[in-house]
């Protein structure tokens, strides 16, 4: 009777004790980066923009879950050293052709699925929700503790035209030739994470 006892309580011990303990880490918005590259028949344009919010739910030092905001009325262009140039390039990218910042100041990721064997390696799925059009995309991503804090990596590959950015698309326009922009728009992102 007493073992019987004993049994029932460590089981209702580990009921309540419940699953591992997710950990929600802060990720540093001045050590971290999203960095953009587009490009097109003659070239590439690449640049930055702010992250203006973020964090990533951990589990045993394992990204279960987590997020990102960026902000749209950051956005730069790098590659282009002349300062009319930058700026003209800069503006068409926040307006309607592309971005439209004015109507959509935000642009954010949600991690749905992280799935690794290793804890370094994994592949994601995340909704990303650009002009407030969400679309589901997959990526490889790194992760690796450094002292107290997260590093996670990823290069991110959308089509820009599911977001409905379809300025000199060639699914859309005809005879573009050297105009035309490709449709797929990459986003390197680096998160340093920190528990809260």
């Amino acid at each position: 009777m007493k073992t019987l006892l004993t049994s029932v309580l460590m089981l209702l011990a580990a009921f309540f004790a419940g699953g591992p303990t997710v950990e929600t880490m802060t990720v540093s918005k001045s050590e971290s980066t999203v960095t953009w590259k587009g490009r097109k028949v003659t070239g590439e344009h690449f640049g930055k923009v702010t992250i203006s919010k973020a964090d990533l739910q951990v589990v045993n030092n394992r990204i279960t879950g987590g997020s990102f905001e960026m902000d749209m009325t950051s956005i730069t262009v790098e590659d282009i050293k002349d300062a009319n140039s930058n700026k003209r390039l800069t503006d068409h990218l926040k307006s309607d052709d592309f971005f439209s910042v004015d109507k959509f100041n935000k642009a954010s990721m949600v991690i749905k699925d992280a799935k690794t064997n290793n804890g370094k390696d994994y592949q994601m799925t995340a909704d990303l929700t650009i002009k407030g059009i969400t679309q589901p995309v997959t990526f490889n991503a790194k992760a690796e503790m450094q002292g107290n804090k997260m590093v996670a990596t990823s290069n991110i590959l959308f089509d820009r035209t599911k977001y409905d950015i379809k300025y000199r698309s060639g699914n859309y326009f005809e005879n573009l030739a050297d105009r035309l922009i490709y449709d797929d728009v990459e986003l390197e992102v680096r998160l340093v994470a920190t528990a809260s």
